[in-house]
This record gives C-alpha cells, structure tokens and sequence, in this order.
C-alpha cells in the first residue's frame, strides 16, 4: 500500500522561518530557551522570565526586553508559541500599561528544536550492526503467528510497539553504520597505520553480523510467510482498537488515517524481510552490503600491509643470503637453502588429458614421460610481425592424428578378435593382458553392466555381452603387465552380427 500524499502534507512550513530570519541567534536562543524549560515540566513563561534566560546564555549583547517582546510576537505569528492572557497582578505602573502574556511551545515548535539538539550531537553517520533486534523482531512475529486472536486489551499495541520501534531501529542504524563505511572519512582512517589495529575487531563484528543475520533473519521471514492476510488484518484491527481506546485530549488521527499507518507499517516488514516479485528485500541487499563492506575492510588492509612492506629495504638480507649461497659448496644444501628461502614457487594448474602409460597407484610421477603443452605469452607487448605472413598448414598435424587414430582402431580390431576367438570365457581363464587390452576390457565391463541387456554393439557390427556370476562371492584374479586386479569372475562373449552362443 502505497502512502497517500495530501495538500495539507504539501503545505508551506512557516514554523521553519525563524531558522532562516535575519535575527536567527536571538530566535534561536528564545527557543531554546523555552524548550530546556518545557523539558523541567515549565510550560506557560512570562516574557521576563524568557529574557532573564535568555540572556543568561551571555550570547546576546545589548538585548532588551522590548526586543524580546518583539521577538516573541513574531514567533507566535509564524506559529512556534501560542500566548494566553496573563491574569497575574500588576506590581509596577510599566507592567500595568504593557500587554501581559505567557508564551507555550506548539507541537510543531517541540520536533523542531528536538531535531535540532539531535542535529548538534551528530559527528558522523553513526548507527551500529546490532543482532538483538532480530530476537525482539523474532518473539513478536512468532507470538502474533501463535496467539493474534488470544491477544487481551492492550496487548496487541504493545506487541506492535515493541516490533516496529525494535524493526525501525535496526533499519536505520544498519543503514547508518553501512553507511559510514563508505562515507570520505572512513577512506580516509582506512589509509593510515592505525587502522591495522582496528581491522581484525571490525571484520569479525562484521562477520558476526552476518552470521546472526542468516541465523535469525531467515527464521524471521518464514514466520512472516506463514501469517496470511486473515491474520493479519485481525492482529491490526486489535491494534487499531487498542489504540484508539486511548484517551485523548487533542484532536488526533481517525480511524482510517490509522489503520493505512498500521498497514503501511507491516507491508514495510513484510517488503524489508521478503521483498517482491519485482526486487529483491532489503534483507538480501544488507546481507550484500555488509559482505562488500567486509572485503572493502580486508582490501585496505591489504593495501596497507603491502605498503607498509615495499617500503622497507631488504638489501642487507638479500646480501647475507647472497653470502651464505657462496659459501655452499653442495648443490642439493643449496636446494635446500632456497626452499627455505623463498618457499614453492607459484604454480598453475593446466587442464588437460594427461597420456598415463599406467594406472598403478604406487608408480612414482618422476617415471611418467612428460605432458608437453603450448603456454602463450601473457604480454602486453605486442611481437613485430611481417607485413604479410604465408598461410599455416596443419596437414602434417592431421596426417599424424589420422595414423593414429587409425592405430589405435587397428589395435582394437586385433584385441576383438583376440576376444572373438576365445568364444564365451570367464575372466579366470583369460591369459596375460597388456596394460591398453586390460584397461578396454574394463571399459568393455562397465558399458556391459550399465544395459539392462548386459550387452552392447561395436562400430564394426561385434556384439559384446557380460554374464554375472553364479555366485556373487565368485571373484577371479585379472592379470595384466601393469599389474593385477582382484573382481567378479565375470564371463565375456564376443560374436559378429549381433548373435549370443548360450
């Protein structure tokens, strides 16, 4: 529901003028007078009284009490103090001939110097990342899901109270205190010394927010998806009755007015914990917000520590671990030294198949014959090149793969036919296999028993089956030149055209 905007919310605030008056100090210090009385419970004020204060402050100089009158009327014409007749007796022929009146704050007066004192004590953004709220927020949403139509004369404004003030608090100093972060003068604590001190405090406060966030906020919005519009609409209509049960002796909010503010107030929650089909909640975007406030944290203190580092000289070291490599007379001391020193060298990780000759566990990779890989160049610099270059042939390259290919297909043909001519044989009657025929023959296994026919069909027309053992603990010894391998005594069968022999 959106906020309904009327002319009179629209209107000109002449309470505000006296702020920007040509005698702004002596309205100021009227005002300020008057409210630090109607704070001590003083409301009604003779004009002496508020000019024996007012210059009591000793900011005024040659202030009279005619000015002071002056300034008062002027006051009550914008609107920020009412006056009545001062029915008091006279005790002096001056005060009989001048008008007597007593002066009171007026509710628009009263927020404007309470803005005001607030204003005077702001140094910053301010605000904080406190988890309490969530519990607060966390026991009122769960006691309305719970007893909403159990709720006894007052209860229900008091539950609402305490929701709204702890969910309002929470919003503004979270958004305060996120705030902060990014305003000039945290960039600016950020890049001295000191703030390496102060990291490690800051990021696990933040981190603990964010945890405490994940855990209470998430339960939050649950409980909010579970109250549906009948509830709601019965938890509201008994704060709206608790509220207007409220005696009142001023003209105050109707019913209608209300209940859009109560309503308003709990679509807020609802958008700030579970957001919309069209964006995402507020939740979410503090979540953000903090986990990019923490690595802005982590990112300057980085910085600081690299600075911190590259300006300190390391030549002494560096020529004393110069002398002590010029002492060494073994290689492998020398080796040992540098690792000490300088630690493993960065590595890269290359993705790729690597052509193993074997799959034995404990063969050493220093046995293995190299992967060798093309690395381009990551310079910028660009390489001078010809103004015109001749077209690159790779029909060499294709006529290599090609014979390969082709060697690799003529070496499986022979170990087909090898199969074909041993007809249908277990594994244990299998003779000694080299380490490619091994390794095909399991591959062969594992398409078999991944079919519900045990069975599969080459490319040249051969049918190859698997037959599972009788027995399921019959197992068999698979022997091969790299190796051998303990599984099922599986029995294989290769025929041409697509025929089993039972």
């Amino acid at each position: 529901m959106e906020p309904i905007v009327t002319p009179a919310g629209l209107r000109a605030v002449p309470e505000l003028s006296y702020l920007t008056a040509t005698n702004v100090a002596r309205y100021r210090a009227i005002m300020r007078f008057i409210y630090l009385e109607y704070q001590r419970l003083k409301y009604w004020l003779r004009p002496e009284e508020i000019y024996e204060g007012v210059l009591a402050f000793g900011v005024l100089d040659g202030y009279t009490l005619e000015q002071c009158m002056s300034d008062l009327e002027s006051l009550k014409n914008w609107g920020n103090l009412a006056s009545r007749h001062d029915g008091g007796r006279a005790l002096s022929l001056e005060e009989y001939m001048r008008k007597k009146s007593q002066y009171l704050l007026t509710p628009y007066s009263i927020e404007i110097e309470r803005m005001l004192e607030t204003l005077e004590k702001v140094k910053g953004y301010g605000g904080s990342l406190e988890t309490t709220y969530f519990d607060t927020i966390a026991a009122c949403v769960h006691e309305i899901r719970e007893r909403a139509d159990l709720f006894e004369l007052g209860e229900a404004l008091h539950n609402w109270e305490k929701l709204y003030v702890a969910f309002k608090t929470m919003h503004d100093n979270a958004a305060d205190f996120i705030a902060s972060i990014h305003s000039i003068q945290a960039d600016e604590m950020m890049a001295t010394e000191g703030f390496l001190a102060l990291k490690d405090n800051l990021v696990n406060y933040l981190q603990h927010f964010v945890k405490s966030l994940q855990r209470s906020a998430y339960k939050i919005e649950g409980q909010l998806l579970r109250i549906g519009d009948g509830l709601r609409d019965l938890y509201l209509e008994k704060v709206l009755a608790d509220e207007l049960r409220k005696p009142r002796l001023e003209e105050g909010k109707s019913e209608q007015e209300l209940w859009l503010e109560f309503s308003q107030g709990w679509s807020n929650l609802r958008r700030w914990f579970i957001g919309s089909d069209s964006e995402l909640s507020e939740l979410t975007l503090l979540e953000k917000a903090t986990k990019e406030a923490i690595a802005k944290v982590v990112r300057s203190a980085v910085r600081l520590q690299e600075r911190r580092r590259g300006g300190v000289s390391r030549r002494n070291d560096l020529e004393t671990l110069g002398r002590r490599f010029a002492e060494l007379d073994d290689v492998l001391e020398a080796h040992r030294l540098a690792a000490y020193a300088f630690g493993l060298f960065a590595t890269r990780h290359l993705q790729g198949h690597d052509a193993r000759e074997t799959e034995r566990a404990d063969a050493s990779t220093w046995n293995e014959p190299p992967n060798v890989r093309l690395i381009r160049t990551r310079s910028r610099k660009r390489s001078v090149r010809s103004a015109s270059e001749p077209m690159r042939s790779h029909a060499a390259k294709r006529e290599a793969y090609r014979e390969q290919v082709e060697a690799q297909l003529a070496e499986e043909r022979a170990f087909v036919e090898q199969m074909r001519g041993y007809g249908l044989t277990a594994i244990a009657d299998l003779p000694m296999l080299k380490g490619k025929e091994r390794m095909r023959l399991l591959q062969w296994i594992g398409r078999c028993t991944a079919t519900a026919s045990r069975s599969f069909v080459t490319a040249d027309g051969y049918r190859i089956a698997v037959k599972l053992p009788d027995d399921p603990e019959d197992e068999a010894v698979l022997q091969s030149q790299d190796g051998d391998l303990v599984m099922l005594n599986y029995s294989i069968e290769v025929t041409e055209g697509g025929t089993l022999h039972g």
